[in-house]
């Protein structure tokens, strides 16, 4: 049916939808600025203009980590395509940027998947889905790694306060259950766009280690770079505690709102209320906690989106 539309309709309805797609973007980048029921955008700008820590080298380094932020993003990406096809900077660049701007419009970024699956040839789309989900996985490790580790320490500074023999129960009781659906796929017939459980753990077993080492490294890296740029944030609001005891919330916070299920609608109030219940252990006030999460989201959402627009509006499909 598709093949009877005229060419210059399917172009029009082409552009149509990349405009759509950025108007979109932008228009939930306001939405979430202007919508948050705990730090509305006057009382943000007021904070700001109140702390006198911005000033333009400030902002320039910030700005930079975020940069590195994205960089080994973009590297990872890479990195990863190049397990069948080599790509330029340039191109992974293109295809992260644009598929995090088409991505906001979509619940936990399943939409990155399929923009990412547009720029390639369509016998080679599932396997850059796989390799997305790869990447993601890998971050998502770093995460729980650090994470586990973090709250453990966080746990043990705090374990008069909190019940730590229910979020035992709970953490186990998830992981048997994790465990069950695992073993149960693993041994089904169940099938993904016509390939097997086993055909996709063949295909990942497959890959060499030299990509898993450098994505996995990639991965950490950034990490530990927004990871910084929270912590500098929040000496620029002047919290003065020690940066092991604020790194171990900052580990601590990433996990437990990466496992919380949230829609993307609430991500950012998921995040957002993670973070000031645990700092307040150490005494940080809401307005500095809230503000310091809605930079990072500045620093690394939007910002790298605003980018991606571009791309998106240049975009072009493969033809298939």
């Amino acid at each position: 049916m598709l093949g009877r539309i005229p060419y210059k309709i399917k172009q029009f309805f082409f552009v149509l939808i990349k405009l759509s797609v950025v108007v979109g973007a932008f228009y939930f980048i306001y939405w979430k600025l202007t919508a948050n029921p705990n730090l509305n955008l006057d009382q943000f700008v007021t904070i700001l203009k109140q702390n006198n820590q911005f000033s333009f080298k400030t902002i320039t380094f910030l700005i930079s980590l975020s940069t590195f932020n994205w960089l080994f993003e973009i590297l990872k990406w890479q990195i990863l395509v190049s397990s069948f096809k080599k790509i330029s900077f340039y191109s992974a660049m293109e295809q992260s940027l644009s598929s995090l701007t088409a991505s906001l419009l979509t619940p936990n970024r399943i939409g990155e998947y399929g923009v990412k699956a547009l720029y390639y040839k369509a016998e080679q789309r599932k396997r850059i889905v796989a390799l997305n989900l790869l990447g993601n996985s890998l971050q998502m490790l770093v995460t729980v790694i650090l994470g586990c580790m973090g709250l453990y320490l966080f746990l043990n500074r705090y374990e008069s306060i909190i019940n730590v023999n229910k979020i035992l129960l709970v953490s186990i009781i998830a992981l048997v259950i994790a465990g069950i659906g695992f073993l149960a796929v693993s041994k089904s017939n169940l099938q993904i766009k016509g390939y097997s459980f086993q055909s996709i753990k063949n295909y990942f077993q497959k890959l060499p280690f030299k990509i898993y080492s450098q994505a996995f490294l990639f991965a950490f890296i950034r990490y530990a770079v927004f990871s910084f740029q929270f912590y500098y944030l929040l000496t620029l609001f002047n919290v003065s505690t020690s940066y092991y005891q604020i790194l171990t919330i900052i580990t601590s916070m990433y996990f437990l709102a990466s496992i919380i299920p949230s829609i993307f609608i609430f991500d950012v109030l998921v995040k957002s209320s993670v973070a000031v219940y645990l700092f307040a252990f150490i005494s940080v006030n809401t307005l500095t906690v809230l503000s310091t999460v809605t930079i990072m989201w500045l620093l690394n959402v939007v910002l790298p989106s605003i980018c991606g627009s571009i791309f998106v509006l240049k975009f072009k499909r493969f033809k298939s």
